[in-house]
């Protein structure tokens, strides 16, 4: 059945899926320097980037189910950590938690037409993976943009997982978090992988879940300890999963 689902979808896909997101990249991207400039940058990331996403997410079409929406205070600022199943996990992180966030994401995606001036305009974080002094350079200078309800995002996983079971957690997010003081959100997300399956186009509509877990505090923790702080993290993201 899911076969001949996928070839049903293909040419909407091709004819239309794909050229609204082509399109709505480079209008938003555009309509985020605009309102990063004339206004200021939570306004910027709004529109160009939660609206640009919630319309993503209806052309595809996904249909998102938000679980633990009262676990967020809109006037805190936190680290957060998210396991990371595809490409769609930032449609859905962007369009549907609610709150103004900067994103860390690779060097790489600043030379995408309209995605990458409109994230560099709203101030999410470009790091050079192939250099890390850069990298941590890069984070280091964000820090003092997480106040005021602005959060940080990692993907303490590195990169997409492959196989669906969360792999190894990095260091990065939870020192950060640990330096600047502020609390974890932990943020599972399931079923986003058959949405868009990993290193693939084959994207299908379909039903996903975001659940948002309850706040971790740093307070205590320190970069001797700082396992136990990943590992408090990664059971909570996997407490969602299993759940």
């Amino acid at each position: 059945m899911r076969k001949f689902l996928f070839i049903l979808y293909q040419p909407y896909k091709w004819l239309v899926y794909f050229p609204f997101l082509v399109g709505s990249t480079l209008i938003f991207g555009a309509l985020a320097v605009i309102f990063s400039t004339l206004i200021n940058q939570k306004v910027g990331s709004f529109i160009g980037g939660a609206v640009w996403s919630r319309l993503n997410g209806y052309m595809t079409p996904i249909f998102v189910k938000v679980i633990g929406r009262e676990n967020i205070d809109r006037k805190q600022s936190y680290v957060i950590v998210s396991n990371h199943r595809s490409s769609f996990d930032i449609f859905v992180l962007y369009g549907w938690i609610g709150i103004d966030f900067k994103w860390v994401l690779k060097q790489e995606l600043r030379k995408i037409p309209g995605l990458g001036i409109g994230c560099e305009k709203v101030g999410h974080i470009f790091i050079d993976r192939s250099n890390p002094e850069k990298a941590i350079a890069s984070i280091n200078s964000a820090k003092e943009k997480i106040v005021n309800g602005t959060s940080v995002l990692f993907f303490p996983e590195g990169t997409r997982s492959k196989t669906g079971k969360m792999g190894n957690f990095k260091k990065g997010a939870f020192i950060f978090a640990i330096d600047i003081g502020v609390p974890l959100l932990p943020v599972t997300l399931i079923d986003t992988e058959k949405i868009l399956p990993p290193g693939t186009l084959n994207l299908l509509p379909g039903r996903v879940k975001m659940t948002i877990n309850q706040k971790i505090d740093v307070s205590g923790y320190s970069a001797e300890n700082v396992g136990e702080l990943m590992s408090r993290a990664r059971d909570a993201i996997q407490s969602g999963l299993d759940q």
